[in-house]
């Protein structure tokens, strides 16, 4: 502990001789211009010489130019000392002042004693083990967030497809619109493509909940400090690893982070790494396929995604430090760790309601425009017999504008029109994937009509009976992620697939030549990689200019499609 030392310095703190003459000289200068005795006059001076523009302003209002003119001269005096660093000057030599009084004053042991940070940090940071502990915290989060979250999606998309479909279509009915081609708009347009983006709603949750968690408490920090080795193989340092968490969430609030930075050339090579990273629009995209595909191993399938999105991110800075940016030094990496903290309710609470939030808004903006505008091509036959609202999906606009670009994927392992559109409306929102899939899949299992009628009440009942009964599902999860099961559930025989799935299966099977799996995983490689929305592109050519912005679109698309060739061309010729 610090002790106090009675042998204090007398003397107050004098700047260097040539300061000190400026300051004697403006407050003999203030002396004589009693508008000023509002301020005290060697305070006045100083701040005045640090540059302070607003107290210069108040000054000059009230004593007149003279203020200015005396300032201006000191300047001229002290340039030939000091050059353009005076304020540099002023606060350094008080930092000294201040460090010799406190080392006068205080008598500190020789090792100082270890904060319970500090003895975290030796585990959380360490050389060999902070990369490994930054990933298997990922995974806990990623396996959480799927695991958890997951009895509530499959909530929100009964209550969805179920009763608010049906007061939909019932209301329809009241005003007499039943049957016609306003109630497939508002169903299976409007209500069919928000309702598939809004049920991962909890998904997202959960994964803001999480990274929440680590943000407030402060390891987020502590994960920039750890990955700054890694990123100096891009020839970056941990500072650019922040923009990239942040893209975690969403692209457009990361490249704007990258402002930050205080190289130009820094700035521009995260801000094109940036998109790589996972971010929480092609969640549910994961989601989606992931359970259809690869449903006992969901979790560690979305893991290895955004894994993958580093590992990518980390060979292309790799190659851009090489090639575009060879010879471009990289800027020192400076980087305070706050104290661990417990995270408090309210931040907490006020991360996850504003980033759930900017989800929802999308979703009754660009999503539901999409939506529409999706329904309408779909609605709109081209090929073949049929009327509006009342043709094959595959004789309509949309599938045959999508089937313009089905050949550019078919190598891929999806080539099918319904893929390839979903990709294409992608380009507005990765969301859009989910809502585009679902509406080009659709399928009329005749179920929703055979089944029995029920009251508005009885629609409440089922939706509160069945929020309990997720809520139980999502606490027995917790432990079942460990291996203990609390369910006791009998092992089940794999149910026939119907429905959307059984239609998605069906479609990737066909485009893919019976590798369906591969072609599901080539898939979402290529969502992951690919080029990045039409606000991040935005974003990128705001920050950046419009030669960055197209390197980012179409360098990113060319390396989403070589990797998904990679995975399903390469998972062919291994037999997988």
């Amino acid at each position: 502990m610090a002790t106090a030392n009675m042998a204090l310095p007398q003397a107050p703190l004098r700047y260097t001789p040539p300061i000190e003459r400026e300051l004697d000289a403006l407050v003999e200068t203030f002396a004589i211009l009693p508008e000023l005795d509002v301020y005290p006059p060697r305070w006045l001076a100083i701040q005045l010489l640090e540059g302070d523009e607003t107290l210069l302003a108040e000054a000059e209002q009230l004593a007149g130019p003279a203020v200015g003119q005396a300032l201006e001269a000191s300047f001229a005096r002290l340039r030939p000392h000091y050059g353009d660093d005076l304020d540099v000057a002023l606060v350094d030599q008080r930092y000294r002042f201040v460090h010799t009084l406190a080392s006068k004053s205080l008598t500190r042991p020789a090792v100082p004693p270890l904060t319970l940070s500090d003895r975290i940090d030796q585990v959380v940071t360490h050389r060999l083990l902070g990369i490994p502990i930054f990933l298997f915290l990922m995974w806990m989060v990623f396996t959480l967030t799927t695991e958890v979250a997951g009895p509530f999606v499959d909530w929100v998309d009964g209550v969805i497809a179920g009763p608010l479909s049906n007061w939909a279509t019932e209301l329809l009915t009241l005003v007499g619109l039943g049957g016609s081609w306003l109630e497939g708009l508002v169903v299976e347009g409007m209500i069919a493509g928000v309702g598939g983006v809004l049920v991962f709603v909890p998904v997202l949750l959960a994964l803001y909940f999480a990274l929440a968690l680590l943000e407030d408490s402060g390891y987020m920090a502590r994960a920039a400090f750890v990955m700054d080795r890694l990123m100096h193989a891009l020839g970056l340092h941990g500072k650019s690893f922040l923009p990239m968490i942040v893209g975690f969430g969403c692209s457009v609030p990361a490249i704007y982070a990258t402002r930050t930075l205080d190289s130009q050339r820094d700035r521009i090579l995260t801000g094109l790494l940036v998109p790589f990273m996972s971010c929480g629009a092609r969640l549910p995209v994961y989601v989606l396929i992931a359970a259809i595909f690869f449903p006992t191993q969901a979790g560690m399938v979305i893991f290895g995604l955004y894994v993958t999105g580093i590992v990518v991110a980390i060979f292309s800075g790799m190659l851009l430090r090489s090639t575009v940016f060879r010879g471009q030094p990289a800027a020192p990496f400076v980087l305070e760790l706050p104290p661990y903290r417990l995270p408090t309710a309210r931040g907490v609470w006020n991360q996850v309601r504003e980033r759930t939030a900017a989800f929802v808004r999308k979703a009754w903006t660009l999503i539901l425009g999409t939506s529409v505008v999706v329904w309408l091509l779909l609605a709109i036959p081209v090929r073949g017999e049929g009327t509006f609202a009342d043709a094959p999906l595959e004789a309509s606009a949309f599938a045959a504008l999508s089937g313009a670009v089905t050949p550019i994927f078919a190598p891929l392992g999806f080539g099918s029109w319904e893929t390839s559109g979903a990709l294409v409306t992608g380009f507005v929102a990765k969301e859009v994937v989910v809502a585009t899939l679902i509406q080009t899949y659709a399928v009329d299992t005749g179920e929703a009509e055979a089944a029995e009628a029920t009251t508005f009440g009885e629609d409440l009942v089922g939706i509160v009976t069945s929020f309990a009964a997720a809520t139980g599902d999502a606490l027995l999860a917790i432990p079942a992620i460990i291996g203990i099961d609390l369910a006791g559930a009998a092992e089940e025989e794999e149910a026939t697939p119907t429905g959307l799935t059984g239609a998605i299966q069906s479609g990737f099977a066909a485009s893919s030549g019976g590798h369906s799996a591969l072609a599901a995983l080539a898939f979402l490689v290529f969502v992951l990689l690919y080029t990045p929305c039409m606000v991040a592109s935005a974003a990128a050519r705001h920050e950046f200019g419009n030669r960055w912005m197209w390197f980012s679109i179409i360098g990113q698309f060319v390396v989403a499609w070589v990797a998904a060739l990679i995975v399903f061309q390469g998972g062919r010729l291994l037999g997988m």
